[in-house]
């Protein structure tokens, strides 16, 4: 019978609880937030709001740019790399961010070069910001310029990403815009972000990933209470969401990574049930 060192016993018992531990978040994925719910006091206090998501659990964040968010602008004080080694000597990652449409048509090469700097692989936009009743010229017109954002930003190894409110939640003909965008927008250059508290308005998480299958990268997730319609903590006893169900269809969907996204409260009590859930 091999013997083993008390220092490798300990070592393999602690690779052991690693791995149960990356087994119990969701698909092994970090707990991850978006951090436009704590804009205001990330603006007066950047390290002691980054310590705060960082103590309530969050191993990972989704920015907003510190050019095209007014509540991010403190942030446009630090470089990029400087950004990006404060984020992590604080210990967590930082790969998405998002952008306003604005920016991206009139600094677009510039903001390739910043989020390359942060080690970013995503950029996001909340909408295409087309028209509230669009025709399908509106659709094809805002795809063909978002696959071009896509086309430069895949140059640097970065993912155009499309966020699904607002613009997307119309109707085109029969159809919802945001399906159509899927049909117009290049697969290769483009991915997609859901937002699942959009449940309110009829999309459903996991409905979208199967359907769409390798089209994700990231969702915004949210618990919801389908009796109050109104967002609540994941796995809390009133969300009525079946968070199994959406994760395993997010691995069908694509999912890289996901962002909490409520007010701070909701946020870190959505922590413990995403640290025991098994899927």
């Amino acid at each position: 019978m091999t013997q083993i060192s008390r220092r490798q016993f300990v070592a393999a018992g602690l690779m052991a609880a690693a791995g149960a531990a990356m087994r119990a978040n969701p698909l092994g994925m970090p707990i991850g937030c978006q951090t436009y719910p704590v804009r205001t006091n990330l603006q007066a206090d950047f390290p002691g709001t980054i310590k705060m998501l960082t103590d309530a659990g969050f191993q990972t964040i989704e920015l907003c740019s510190p050019a095209g968010y007014r509540e991010f602008g403190g942030l446009a004080k630090y470089t990029g790399k400087e950004l990006k080694k404060m984020l992590n000597d604080m210990g967590v990652t930082c790969v998405s961010c998002h952008f306003g449409m604005r920016e991206l048509r009139t600094n677009h090469a510039e903001r390739i070069a910043w989020a390359s700097d942060m080690g970013m692989t995503q950029m996001a936009v909340a909408s295409l910001s087309g028209p509230k009743n669009p025709t399908m010229d509106d659709v094809k017109k805002a795809a063909d310029e978002y696959n071009k954002f896509g086309e430069e930003a895949r140059k640097a190894n970065i993912w155009q990403t499309l966020h699904n409110e607002n613009f997307e939640e119309s109707m085109v003909g029969d159809k919802r815009t945001y399906d159509v965008l899927f049909e117009l927008l290049d697969p290769k250059l483009v991915k997609f972000q859901f937002q699942v508290s959009t449940i309110a308005e009829g999309f459903d998480a996991a409905e979208y990933f199967r359907k769409y299958a390798g089209r994700f990268i990231s969702m915004h997730a949210q618990g919801w209470d389908m009796d109050a319609k109104q967002q609540v903590a994941i796995g809390s006893a009133k969300d009525s969401l079946d968070w199994k169900k959406i994760f395993a269809a997010a691995k069908v969907g694509g999912i890289q990574n996901y962002f909490v996204e409520m007010n701070y409260d909701l946020m870190k009590a959505s922590v413990p049930y995403l640290k025991s859930l098994q899927v």
